[in-house]
């Protein structure tokens, strides 16, 4: 084996090796703040899936964002109830699919829970206005945040949306799904958290 084959082997070697220590960390640190995980099944269902490892409850990761007026909201400041966060963005096709879902339910259920429906905002391929342009579109009820700083995604490990995460009127994470889940789903995350 000459030098240049050498060179092209250990580099190929190098980036696969990032490449699987990145997914390990992310894979990692997401469970490192979910008490319990949640499968969606064929039948769009949670279900929890088991304990983590860890006996303590652990805090939903606090983060801010800007609502539709422009104001900035922590996470942290909502608590007392409990809250139904939701990241998406209006190029998802399975975010569409769920969000008429998310306000029929948020109309039924506002009251007692809270809904932070977080638009990833990218400054290309979504935008504040592209977003906001969406809800407006659908005539959406439910209040939509703005991560501009993409602050809650990296805080929540988001590398797949829709995901939406359940947190206690205390602020800590009861269980969470990642993909679309319909409104049945929903409920029960609800009814997990009240």
């Amino acid at each position: 084996m000459n030098k240049k084959t050498g060179i092209v082997i250990f580099v190929a070697s190098f980036v696969l090796l990032i490449v699987v220590a990145s997914f390990a960390y992310n894979l990692l640190g997401k469970t490192a703040y979910m008490r319990d995980s949640v499968a969606v099944g064929d039948d769009n269902t949670l279900s929890r899936q088991g304990d983590v490892g860890t006996a303590k409850k652990m805090p939903a990761p606090d983060f801010t964002v800007v609502d539709s007026a422009g104001k900035q909201v922590k996470l942290s400041s909502l608590r007392g109830k409990p809250i139904v966060l939701n990241f998406w963005a209006s190029w998802c096709p399975p975010c569409k699919k769920e969000m008429p879902e998310f306000d029929n339910v948020y109309k039924q259920e506002g009251k007692d829970v809270l809904f932070m429906m977080v638009d990833l905002v990218d400054g290309q391929r979504e935008t504040q206005e592209k977003g906001s342009a969406y809800i407006k579109e659908q005539g959406f009820s439910f209040p939509v945040y703005f991560d501009i700083k993409r602050e809650g995604m990296d805080k929540y490990g988001i590398a797949a949306i829709p995901s939406t995460f359940f947190i206690d009127r205390d602020g800590y994470i009861v269980t969470s799904a990642q993909g679309a889940i319909d409104a049945s789903a929903l409920r029960k995350g609800i009814e997990m958290i009240k």
